[in-house]
């Protein structure tokens, strides 16, 4: 199949329909790179605006994954039916390393909540409340709220008063962001997650580590349920 160029009032659409055709017929197979955005607003003759969002929308349903300084490429865990079956976003998190995610943040967060509970000054306390405000701000943008989502956590962490732990948490960013963003993108910012965070936090400020702890282990809970059905979902129709 050779690409065309497009000149009708839908650009991105027709993009997004024709590379999702290549993915579909085998040229450009799960695994694969896709060509530069340089080399796609060439075939296509479209700006690279329009090149950004189709490739963006797959990035969206998890068909295509992008990797810093490396470019972006097909995903490893599609298949025809998942190309087909677009309303069903591709979880790239695994339920194993979910659990250790949870595992972890057990361990060290619901420490640091306790912590926070007790030594989180009033700067601190702006701090968390500042990052929830992004968090609600960016609600309609998986990647904003992913990271004002982290930065939130990482307030936790730096309330607590405990730099070791604070340094950890530091430490473990991109697998943290990277954990966060796929629960957001695949499962959605719901109003339950949203509620979450803003039940945590008026915890925190209101010197209450039972409830906080107690919130952010229910929400854990329920994302794990949502990623088995998600998962049990793909393999159904697979």
């Amino acid at each position: 199949m050779s690409l065309h160029s497009i000149q009708k009032q839908n650009v991105v659409n027709a993009v997004y329909e024709q590379i999702k055709e290549k993915l579909l017929d085998g040229s450009w197979p799960p695994g694969s790179k896709l060509p530069s955005e340089s080399e796609l607003t060439a075939s296509f003759n479209v700006s690279r605006v329009s090149i950004r969002s189709a490739v963006q929308r797959l990035r969206d349903l998890g068909i295509v994954v992008t990797q810093q300084g490396k470019g972006s490429f097909v995903s490893k865990n599609i298949n025809q039916q998942s190309l087909l079956n677009e309303q069903q976003p591709i979880m790239h998190l695994s339920r194993e390393e979910f659990h250790d995610m949870m595992v972890f943040r057990q361990t060290v967060e619901f420490k640091c909540m306790e912590l926070a509970v007790i030594n989180a000054t009033e700067e601190d306390i702006a701090a968390l409340e500042q990052a929830l405000n992004r968090m609600l701000v960016n609600k309609d943008d998986y990647k904003k709220y992913s990271q004002a989502d982290f930065d939130f956590h990482l307030a936790i962490a730096k309330a607590s008063q405990n730099k070791v732990f604070y340094n950890v948490m530091n430490s473990i960013k991109d697998t943290y962001y990277y954990y966060l963003e796929e629960l957001n993108r695949a499962l959605g910012i719901s109003l339950e997650s949203v509620e979450a965070h803003i039940k945590v936090f008026m915890a925190i400020k209101n010197r209450d580590s039972s409830t906080a702890v107690s919130v952010l282990n229910e929400a854990m809970s329920e994302n794990d349920t949502a990623i088995k059905k998600l998962k049990q979902g793909v393999s159904d129709k697979s």
